[in-house]
């Protein structure tokens, strides 16, 4: 029987064999697979995804997560300064489609919470530390992300972006499942059965997240004959952003004098990307807006997903070496 971390280990796998039978389903049956356009059918999905997510991020332990000062913030520099500027560098190459800038701000402007814990573990990181800031990541970006845009796209992201089908999305994709992850994390404090719920809770992020590009994948990529040139146009730019990031991380590693796993930690959320909690954002578009996004963003997955496998090698053995005293 696979354990969860087994599975958690094995997840990236999982993903990339999900969206090769997704991409195929899609292009081979589109009128059954568009079956699964379903607005609600992917709001409660990515719903019981969120509520995975968040149920593992420990907002009880939010105070401990302040302890390492530098740490946080070295962490909140490359995600908040560094990131945005490589972003605004990298989106200079790129045509000007509102609706392609938009997918692209929306999911290089928002730094990971969830997988980014394992895939910092996997490349021996301090992933607990990780995992305390996550609290901190999630509330700066939601409070940022407006901020940014507003930045980046001016009067034309609040044409594009109309508040009402936003608020509706986060309130009922990101704040009722936050709302229940907390609730529940209170519960344990109070009730041993509490933590039952909470180990149940943690299967449930690798196969929704499965589930997630399975659904978006298959019913969406019938629809991007008309993009596909945008969305090839982007590849390049999230490779570039994800060879730029590790080395701006490392220099600020440096500055920081962190130790090994802080600094490989501070490396992974540089380059790694929060497109779960943005696409649901992303699926609240009008709809001759919203396939064009979500596209973008899930080909930043698929992009992401290929990069970790490289950065679980390069950064422990080349980027941030055990023996090299983070000396240059």
């Amino acid at each position: 029987m696979m354990s969860r971390e087994k599975l958690e280990h094995n997840q990236v796998w999982l993903y990339v064999v999900i969206l090769v039978i997704a991409a195929g389903l899609g292009l081979s049956v589109p009128d059954l697979m568009m079956k699964l356009d379903n607005h609600i059918l992917i709001s409660l999905i990515i719903g019981i995804l969120m509520y995975g997510m968040f149920s593992q991020i420990p907002f009880m332990s939010i105070k401990e997560s302040f302890k390492n000062r530098r740490f946080i913030l070295a962490l909140l520099i490359v995600n908040y300064i560094l990131v945005p500027i490589v972003v605004w560098f990298l989106s200079a190459f790129l045509p000007q489609h509102p609706a392609l800038l938009l997918g692209v701000y929306l999911v290089l402007l928002t730094p990971c919470i969830d997988y980014v814990i394992v895939f910092t573990y996997l490349g021996r990181g301090n992933e607990k530390l990780m995992l305390i800031s996550s609290p901190i990541l999630f509330v700066t970006q939601m409070l940022l992300l407006p901020v940014y845009l507003w930045l980046f796209m001016g009067e034309e992201a609040a044409k594009i972006v109309s508040p009402g089908p936003f608020i509706e999305a986060f309130l009922i994709i990101i704040v009722l499942p936050l709302f229940l992850a907390i609730i529940v994390q209170l519960f344990v404090h109070k009730a041993r059965s509490g933590e039952v719920l909470i180990d149940l809770s943690a299967w449930i992020p690798v196969p929704f997240m499965a589930l997630t590009l399975f659904v978006i994948v298959a019913s969406q990529i019938g629809k991007l004959s008309s993009y596909i040139e945008l969305i090839i146009q982007v590849i390049p730019i999230y490779i570039a952003f994800m060879i730029i990031m590790p080395i701006l991380s490392r220099l600020i590693v440096k500055w920081f004098n962190l130790d090994i796993g802080s600094g490989r930690a501070l490396i992974f959320s540089g380059g790694t990307r929060n497109s779960l909690v943005v696409l649901p954002l992303a699926l609240a578009l009008p709809d001759n807006w919203s396939t064009l996004v979500a596209a973008v963003i899930v080909t930043q997955t698929i992009v992401e997903l290929a990069g970790e496998l490289i950065y679980i090698r390069l950064v422990p053995n080349l980027l941030l070496r055990d023996k090299n005293n983070l000396g240059l």
